[in-house]
């Protein structure tokens, strides 16, 4: 089953007298159940790739389908629906309310939802905090919680409405070596659960934990290819701590 359907995606942007095609014809299709890494260098369309996967921006031409649903047609106020209901979202910069408590931040998504299901915020909040590991630092705030944190709870919040797909933007980009393996390794547990996540990153040592890695240059795929020689990422962050001393 496709999760994301991408046919013929061009994005172009007009400054002054200057045309910029950011994305020149993007076909894509990832199945439920993929771990997929886009890559490429500065200028490639990576963001504008990502904004249209996130339904942040809406294509100049093309067809995005997500989880079945058409969103080139849809009202902004549907798209803004699309967004929230579909996508479970995780940056670089974790985006958490400084002063709020981890179950807070991760109840924050439930407040907008607008699909009159009766929800218990707290519980559902509770539940995706303990599937990432915190389960014991729900009153905790971010300051009180290391980088890694402070990003599995962004990857909670990213969960707690079951999106179709969880869409990572750099997400180990602020961390250190050990905090980016065990990031990684939460991923390959959630992916293994059947979560379909597309994260970006320009680091090919983080991209070999995914299961496929696409690159753009000029706004076009030049590469889709499987990960032949994944790595581990529960093992290479257990050899990592024994190596330099650290429990975990």
């Amino acid at each position: 089953m496709s999760v994301i359907e991408l046919h013929g995606i061009k994005r172009q942007y007009t400054i002054g007298d200057i045309v910029v095609r950011a994305l020149r014809g993007i076909d894509l299709d990832v199945q439920k159940g993929e771990f997929l890494a886009i890559m490429g260098p500065s200028g490639s369309g990576k963001s504008t790739l990502m904004n249209t996967l996130g339904c942040l921006d809406k294509p100049t031409e093309g067809s995005y389908i997500l989880d079945g649903l058409e969103t080139s047609k849809a009202s902004t106020d549907e798209f803004a629906d699309i967004r929230n209901e579909k996508i479970g979202f995780v940056f670089q910069g974790f985006n958490l309310l400084s002063r709020t408590s981890a179950v807070e931040n991760v109840e924050l998504p439930l407040f907008y939802d607008r699909s009159g299901k009766k929800i218990d915020a707290r519980e559902r909040a509770v539940a995706a905090l303990r599937d990432v590991g915190l389960g014991d630092r729900l009153d905790h705030t971010p300051n009180q919680l290391s980088g890694g944190q402070q990003q599995r709870v962004a990857i909670a919040r990213a969960m707690v409405k079951d999106p179709a797909f969880i869409l990572a933007d750099e997400p180990t980009g602020n961390l250190d070596t050990e905090m980016s393996i065990e990031i990684m390794s939460l991923f390959q547990e959630l992916n293994s659960r059947g979560k379909t996540i597309v994260m970006v990153t320009h680091e090919p040592d983080v991209a070999v934990y995914c299961k496929r890695i696409i690159t753009l240059r000029d706004g076009s795929i030049v590469s889709d290819v499987p990960v032949t020689d994944r790595r581990d990422a529960a093992g290479d962050l257990a050899a990592w701590r024994e190596k330099n001393g650290h429990l975990a």
